[in-house]
């Protein structure tokens, strides 16, 4: 049997000691047993903290470790829980493309962690609707992309690429091992083809930079070739493309082009990434050059943000590279735009700096819509900030970062209003309704102002139900009115545009269905919130074959005409099929815990206490969730007398595993409950007959 067919055509699996516990994880009365020793831990110290046990991301060092490496070794905590979004237009039909290549700091820093983690000043990305492929780059011979970067670009609709890499003289040693006949770079490109498939990405940047011999440089073409096809077959809609570095006889020489020397590599697979040292005229060179073959969408022509070298642009001025790129009607390739995190001191700024940057270049960039089934839902969380926030209420004061908590962002514009009024719209980290913040629009309108003042919130691809459910949640400040507005087009009719608002009318129960829980609890949520502050509006929408473009806040004042400041902060906007409440809700089945860890460390008190590191895994679709709360509580511990305790917030999960690390626990003998509670995206609680729940019991080891 061909190896790579039996390895990439099998799914991570659960570990044993996982499948050999009792799947009915609803009864409590299923305990699994675990004897406390302090041995060494004997998890991949590649795929977990040395210290905590914390799931990492990590790339791959030599070639060695590539060929060695077995889809029963890999992290399971670093596959990717979001699918690649459909997105409009499609990738392949668009005709000016956006890659960043995001290069900070040797890569693998606060982004490593898995399951998020503390940091007062983390680098985020959030202007998805602007790029079209996003590659994570670092010099480890393979960079594989952590788990936190593919969830939140793929909701976005957003490619992302690993990094292939050899340097200098040790990766000429690598190409020659690799290069020197057909079973050796196969076997290679097998392996990658596995990894991104295992880990679900999509693609690979190949950088080589190094000289390669003759025999080496014409098995190149030949290994891009198969890597690309075999990464069609297995991942649609991935892309393989070649950095701009050896030529066709070996020699390392950058081109800052595209051109005979190099064109044979761009053959071979789906796109090339110039280096940075190209001038105006060679782009116009390149624009009539025969070997495009057409293909001038899959020059990515390469902009370093930190201007090093002689460059066009670069730093505060990145908008004239793209200018002139544009102008020739080339991809752009975005290296290291993270230089606003990196070179500018205050930290504290980044939100606004990231924000400078990109307007910058946004009259450039083309929005592409994220495509979407319903329920729509975001809360505007960038996947960072000060504390997190549920249904408007504080449930955590501390500094955090995990991109694989953030959700559909929105676009943020300054627009200036006649009469010298204007609007501007931005993420705010000071209060929140879901997550780490919401959307503050700020603004004027203007005496002479009379029609509403309209916020562009999302553009977006989603098929609307024949009824469908809207809500937005906000809070304003007095002296004015919030409302949605829609846009929308037939289906049928998208080439022509046929886009028209619609105006959502308050909702109705009428035809949803009596004596449903599901139905009663949405209109629950509807009316003003006395904590918080928030309001939540419900609106219900009846239209038939008809797809959502935009959705927009519309402000206006109600009072007399005079200038009026404004102040709205939006927390939520959810759209869903008034059908699906009458779908039951799906139960968290087959809840287990393994590769249980004890450590001995420091406890609220001076003295030392039990440490519990476990992995917990559960079986529930992923796709009808946001994210799942995992609490712990003590069922009975070592005295009698002490009566079992309330559960305990641990953390959330953003797929079906969750590693409990350093949970303070009672001394031994005991027992404790782990309990799975899913978020559902339709916003209303799940009762608690569908969470999952395991008992864990623990006992002293005997001494001889």
């Amino acid at each position: 049997m061909d190896p790579f067919v039996s390895e990439g055509d099998l799914e991570p699996s659960r570990p044993e000691s996982c499948l050999d516990q009792p799947m009915d994880s609803s009864s409590v009365h299923e305990v699994v047993h675990e004897v406390v020793h302090f041995d060494s831990s004997a998890l991949p110290a590649k795929h977990h903290d040395p210290d905590t046990t914390e799931p990492i991301s990590c790339g791959l060092q030599t070639l060695e470790e590539l060929l060695s490496w077995k889809r029963s070794d890999a992290n399971l905590f670093n596959v990717a829980a979001v699918p690649l979004a459909p997105r409009d237009p499609p990738l392949a039909a668009s005709a000016r493309r956006t890659l960043v290549s995001h290069d900070m700091m040797g890569g693998y820093l606060d982004d490593r962690f898995t399951q998020g983690t503390h940091s007062d000043a983390p680098y985020a990305f959030y202007h998805w609707q602007y790029i079209d492929i996003f590659n994570y780059f670092t010099h480890n011979m393979v960079t594989i992309p952590p788990v936190v970067w593919t969830n939140a670009a793929h909701k976005h609709g957003v490619v992302v690429l690993g990094t292939f890499i050899t340097e200098w003289t040790d990766g000429a040693v690598v190409c020659e091992a690799f290069l020197k006949d057909e079973e050796s770079y196969r076997a290679v490109a097998d392996r990658l083809v596995q990894i991104s498939h295992c880990y679900g990405f999509d693609g690979w940047l190949i950088n080589i930079e190094n000289s390669l011999s003759e025999g080496a440089v014409k098995n190149t073409p030949l290994f891009l070739q198969y890597l690309t096809e075999q990464m069609h077959e297995r991942v649609p809609g991935s892309l393989v493309l070649w950095y701009d570095s050896v030529l066709e006889k070996g020699e390392l020489k950058w081109q800052n082009e595209l051109n005979e020397s190099n064109r044979v590599f761009f053959g071979a697979c789906d796109g090339f990434f110039t280096n940075y040292n190209w001038t105006e005229q060679s782009l116009e060179w390149m624009t009539g050059y025969s070997g495009l073959d057409g293909r001038q969408a899959d020059v990515y022509v390469g902009v370093d943000v930190f201007a090093r070298g002689k460059v066009v642009g670069g730093m505060w001025e990145t908008n004239k590279a793209l200018e002139i790129i544009r102008k020739h009607n080339f991809s752009v390739a975005l290296f290291a735009p993270g230089w606003v995190y990196e070179t500018l001191s205050d930290k504290t700024q980044f939100r606004k700096n990231q924000d400078k940057f990109w307007a910058l270049l946004s009259d450039f960039l083309s929005i592409h819509r994220p495509a979407s089934p319903l329920p729509f839902v975001s809360s505007f969380c960038q996947g960072f900030g000060k504390a997190i926030y549920r249904r408007g209420q504080l449930e955590a004061s501390r500094s955090w970062f995990n991109l694989s908590a953030q959700e559909v962002q929105p676009l943020y514009n300054n627009t200036q209003l006649e009469g010298g009024g204007w609007l501007s719209s931005r993420s705010c980290p000071d209060d929140a309704w879901n997550g780490g913040c919401s959307l503050l629009l700020e603004g004027v309108i203007p005496a002479t102002h009379t029609s509403p003042v309209t916020a562009k919130i999302f553009s977006l691809d989603v098929i609307l139900a024949p009824k469908t459910l809207v809500t937005l949640i906000y809070k304003s400040s007095p002296g004015i009115r919030i409302s949605l507005e829609l846009k929308t087009t037939d289906p049928s009719q998208c080439t022509h545009m046929n886009v028209h608002d619609v105006k959502v009318p308050p909702v109705s129960a009428a035809g949803l269905g009596d004596g449903l829980e599901s139905v009663s609890q949405f209109f629950q949520l509807c009316g003003n919130l006395s904590a918080g502050g928030w309001t939540i509006g419900c609106s219900q929408l009846e239209l038939r074959g008809c797809a959502l473009r935009e959705v927009s806040v519309s402000i206006q004042r109600d009072r007399e005409a005079q200038e009026t400041p404004i102040s709205c902060r939006v927390g939520e906007i959810l759209l869903m099929d008034g059908a699906s409440l009458q779908t039951p809700p799906q139960l968290v089945k087959g809840l287990c815990i393994y590769d249980v860890v004890w450590l001995r460390g420091a406890g609220t008190s001076t003295s030392p206490c039990l440490h519990l590191n476990a992995t917990m895994h559960w079986d529930y679709p992923t796709e009808f969730v946001r994210h799942f709360r995992v609490y712990w509580r003590r069922l009975r511990g070592p005295d009698p007398r002490i009566p079992p305790g309330q559960l305990a917030l641990m953390g959330r999960a953003y797929s079906n595993f969750y590693r409990v690390t350093e949970l303070e626990i009672p001394e031994a003998p005991g027992l404790l409950e782990l309990v799975v509670e899913p978020v559902i995206r339709k916003g209303f609680p799940l009762p608690e007959s569908h969470w999952g729940r395991r008992s864990l019991s623990y006992t002293e080891a005997k001494t001889k």
